[in-house]
């Protein structure tokens, strides 16, 4: 197990399976509200769905609307269960904030891989990651 400490941006705990990106994350047309799936042009997470799962991603970008397509996520069950980013921006925190969704931020992604058990502590800002080979050990 690996820990890592980064910044609390909005408390909550939650356990899961990473998706992790290595590009920003618009959820203004990058994100399909009605399904959760990842639609945005070129990116490496095309196709993938963020729900349920603990999403990696450096920083957020685009239009403020944004904020309302993450709220509308959780409001239909199809939102991750938590957020760590490199730099949060505000359109995602803001997002995070009114749809409940735990986030750190300051945490080096490079260090998660998608498939890892992450546990992400949004009061004390850390993020605890068993490796996909660990994570399928202790099953």
């Amino acid at each position: 197990m690996k820990a890592l400490r980064g910044r609390s941006i909005v408390p909550g705990y939650r356990r899961g399976v990473a998706l992790v990106s290595k590009k920003p994350i618009s959820f203004l047309g990058g994100v399909d509200p009605n399904s959760g799936l990842i639609i945005e042009r070129d990116h490496d997470l095309k196709g993938k769905n963020v729900k349920e799962k603990i999403l990696c991603f450096p920083n957020g970008h685009g239009s403020t609307v944004g904020s309302y397509v993450l709220y509308s996520l959780a409001k239909k069950g199809l939102c991750p269960k938590a957020i760590i980013n490199q730099i949060a921006d505000p359109v995602t925190v803001v997002g995070a904030i009114i749809a409940e969704i735990p986030m750190i931020d300051h945490i080096d992604i490079e260090q998660i891989e998608t498939g890892d058990d992450v546990a992400v502590d949004g009061e004390k800002g850390t993020a605890k990651i068993w490796k996909k080979k660990e994570a399928k050990r202790r099953k």
